[in-house]
Protein backbone atom coordinates (compact mmCIF):
# COMPACT_ATOMS: atom_id res chain seq x y z
CA UNK A 1 0.00 0.00 0.00
CA UNK A 2 1.58 3.19 -1.02
CA UNK A 3 1.76 6.08 2.00
CA UNK A 4 0.44 8.39 -0.60
CA UNK A 5 -2.81 6.53 -0.60
CA UNK A 6 -3.20 6.29 3.21
CA UNK A 7 -1.90 9.77 3.17
CA UNK A 8 -5.38 10.70 0.90
CA UNK A 9 -7.45 8.53 3.12
CA UNK A 10 -6.38 10.61 6.10
CA UNK A 11 -6.78 14.01 4.51
CA UNK A 12 -10.25 12.89 3.64
CA UNK A 13 -10.82 12.76 7.62
CA UNK A 14 -10.38 16.13 8.21
CA UNK A 15 -13.65 17.57 9.82
CA UNK A 16 -14.70 14.32 10.73
CA UNK A 17 -14.68 12.74 14.31
CA UNK A 18 -13.90 9.33 13.76
CA UNK A 19 -13.64 6.50 11.13
CA UNK A 20 -13.59 2.93 11.46
CA UNK A 21 -11.28 0.33 10.24
CA UNK A 22 -13.91 -0.71 7.58
CA UNK A 23 -14.34 2.77 6.44
CA UNK A 24 -10.38 2.68 5.68
CA UNK A 25 -10.62 -0.76 4.03
CA UNK A 26 -13.61 0.22 2.15
CA UNK A 27 -11.97 3.37 0.87
CA UNK A 28 -8.62 1.99 0.11
CA UNK A 29 -10.41 -1.31 -1.52
CA UNK A 30 -8.48 -3.65 1.02
CA UNK A 31 -9.24 -6.14 3.12
CA UNK A 32 -9.94 -5.67 6.78
CA UNK A 33 -7.03 -7.95 7.42
CA UNK A 34 -4.85 -5.58 5.56
CA UNK A 35 -6.36 -2.75 6.99
CA UNK A 36 -5.42 -4.38 10.64
CA UNK A 37 -2.00 -4.69 9.55
CA UNK A 38 -1.64 -1.16 8.26
CA UNK A 39 -3.24 1.31 11.09
CA UNK A 40 -1.00 0.35 13.48
CA UNK A 41 1.52 1.66 11.47
CA UNK A 42 0.26 4.85 11.02
CA UNK A 43 -0.68 4.67 14.79
CA UNK A 44 3.22 4.33 15.60
CA UNK A 45 4.15 7.34 13.39
CA UNK A 46 1.73 9.49 15.40
CA UNK A 47 -0.79 10.41 12.63
CA UNK A 48 -4.08 8.54 14.22
CA UNK A 49 -5.06 8.20 18.02
CA UNK A 50 -7.36 5.04 18.70
CA UNK A 51 -10.93 6.14 20.85
CA UNK A 52 -13.93 3.98 22.03
CA UNK A 53 -13.34 1.47 18.67
CA UNK A 54 -12.58 3.53 16.29
CA UNK A 55 -9.56 5.77 15.02
CA UNK A 56 -9.57 9.76 15.14
CA UNK A 57 -6.70 11.40 13.04
CA UNK A 58 -4.14 13.74 15.10
CA UNK A 59 -2.94 16.75 14.05
CA UNK A 60 0.44 15.28 12.67
CA UNK A 61 -1.97 12.73 10.38
CA UNK A 62 -3.79 16.03 9.10
CA UNK A 63 -1.06 18.27 8.67
CA UNK A 64 1.39 15.44 6.75
CA UNK A 65 -1.58 14.55 4.44
CA UNK A 66 -2.16 18.26 3.74
CA UNK A 67 -5.52 17.94 4.80
CA UNK A 68 -7.51 21.24 5.07
CA UNK A 69 -11.12 22.49 6.97
CA UNK A 70 -14.02 21.30 4.87
CA UNK A 71 -15.23 24.61 3.18
CA UNK A 72 -16.73 23.83 -0.10
CA UNK A 73 -20.38 22.55 -1.29
CA UNK A 74 -20.21 18.95 -2.85
CA UNK A 75 -21.61 20.64 -5.65
CA UNK A 76 -19.10 23.15 -6.32
CA UNK A 77 -17.08 20.60 -6.51
CA UNK A 78 -19.37 18.53 -9.10
CA UNK A 79 -19.55 21.65 -11.45
CA UNK A 80 -15.59 22.08 -11.29
CA UNK A 81 -15.43 18.50 -12.08
CA UNK A 82 -17.87 18.78 -15.20
CA UNK A 83 -16.09 21.62 -16.23
CA UNK A 84 -12.58 19.82 -15.69
CA UNK A 85 -14.15 16.64 -18.18
CA UNK A 86 -15.00 19.91 -20.59
CA UNK A 87 -11.30 20.83 -20.69
CA UNK A 88 -9.65 17.41 -21.60
CA UNK A 89 -12.10 16.31 -24.09
CA UNK A 90 -11.40 19.99 -25.40
CA UNK A 91 -7.16 19.25 -24.86
CA UNK A 92 -7.86 15.77 -26.62
CA UNK A 93 -9.77 16.63 -29.88
CA UNK A 94 -6.72 19.55 -30.46
CA UNK A 95 -4.31 18.41 -32.77
CA UNK A 96 -2.00 20.81 -31.65
CA UNK A 97 -2.18 19.98 -28.22
CA UNK A 98 1.48 19.14 -26.14
CA UNK A 99 -0.17 16.30 -24.64
CA UNK A 100 -3.16 13.71 -24.65
CA UNK A 101 -4.79 12.73 -21.40
CA UNK A 102 -5.11 8.97 -21.47
CA UNK A 103 -6.36 8.72 -17.43
CA UNK A 104 -8.59 10.94 -15.11
CA UNK A 105 -9.52 9.90 -11.62
CA UNK A 106 -11.37 12.30 -8.78
CA UNK A 107 -10.98 11.37 -5.22
CA UNK A 108 -11.50 12.95 -2.19
CA UNK A 109 -14.36 13.52 0.38
CA UNK A 110 -16.28 14.84 -2.43
CA UNK A 111 -17.18 11.00 -2.38
CA UNK A 112 -18.98 10.97 0.88
CA UNK A 113 -22.49 12.34 1.48
CA UNK A 114 -21.16 15.08 3.77
CA UNK A 115 -22.58 19.05 3.65
CA UNK A 116 -19.04 20.58 3.49
CA UNK A 117 -16.11 18.80 1.79
CA UNK A 118 -12.06 19.47 0.75
CA UNK A 119 -10.91 20.41 -3.15
CA UNK A 120 -10.98 17.32 -4.71
CA UNK A 121 -7.71 15.61 -5.96
CA UNK A 122 -7.61 14.34 -9.59
CA UNK A 123 -4.70 12.33 -10.95
CA UNK A 124 -4.46 12.84 -14.39
CA UNK A 125 -1.90 10.52 -17.11
CA UNK A 126 -0.58 12.44 -20.01
CA UNK A 127 0.78 11.39 -22.96
CA UNK A 128 2.91 13.39 -25.25
CA UNK A 129 1.30 13.85 -28.28
CA UNK A 130 4.61 14.25 -30.20
CA UNK A 131 7.87 13.31 -28.95
CA UNK A 132 10.23 16.39 -28.60
CA UNK A 133 13.90 14.68 -29.40
CA UNK A 134 16.41 15.26 -27.11
CA UNK A 135 14.27 16.73 -24.16
CA UNK A 136 15.42 16.74 -20.51
CA UNK A 137 13.95 14.44 -17.80
CA UNK A 138 13.67 17.66 -15.88
CA UNK A 139 12.56 20.23 -18.67
CA UNK A 140 9.82 17.75 -19.40
CA UNK A 141 8.38 17.32 -15.86
CA UNK A 142 8.27 20.73 -15.83
CA UNK A 143 6.02 21.14 -18.83
CA UNK A 144 3.89 18.57 -17.67
CA UNK A 145 3.68 20.35 -14.36
CA UNK A 146 2.80 23.46 -16.65
CA UNK A 147 0.29 21.51 -18.56
CA UNK A 148 -1.51 20.18 -15.33
CA UNK A 149 -2.10 23.89 -13.62
CA UNK A 150 -3.77 24.95 -17.23
CA UNK A 151 -5.68 22.10 -17.37
CA UNK A 152 -7.14 22.80 -14.01
CA UNK A 153 -7.50 26.57 -14.73
CA UNK A 154 -8.25 28.94 -11.98
CA UNK A 155 -10.49 27.19 -9.95
CA UNK A 156 -8.96 26.26 -5.76
CA UNK A 157 -11.48 23.29 -5.03
CA UNK A 158 -9.72 21.28 -7.93
CA UNK A 159 -5.60 19.65 -6.90
CA UNK A 160 -4.44 18.61 -9.88
CA UNK A 161 -1.58 15.50 -9.80
CA UNK A 162 0.41 13.45 -11.74
CA UNK A 163 -1.40 10.05 -11.90
CA UNK A 164 -0.43 7.24 -9.76
CA UNK A 165 -1.59 3.69 -9.96
CA UNK A 166 -3.20 3.62 -6.21
CA UNK A 167 -5.28 6.58 -7.39
CA UNK A 168 -7.43 4.15 -9.33
CA UNK A 169 -6.96 1.46 -6.20
CA UNK A 170 -9.07 3.28 -4.08
CA UNK A 171 -12.47 5.19 -3.91
CA UNK A 172 -12.83 7.40 -6.84
CA UNK A 173 -15.05 8.57 -9.75
CA UNK A 174 -13.26 8.18 -13.51
CA UNK A 175 -13.32 11.50 -15.60
CA UNK A 176 -12.72 9.83 -19.07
Amino acid sequence: MPIEAVFSFLKGTKGTSSWTKQDFADTLKISPADAAKILPVIEMQGYIHPYHGEWVTTTAGEDVSGGRPPRFSPETIEEELSALRKRIKTVNQDPKSRYKVTEAVAFGDFLQQKPRVQAADVGIRLEPQKAKRNELPKKERAAERTFLKQLRGKTMTLSVLPYEDWMSARTHRRLL
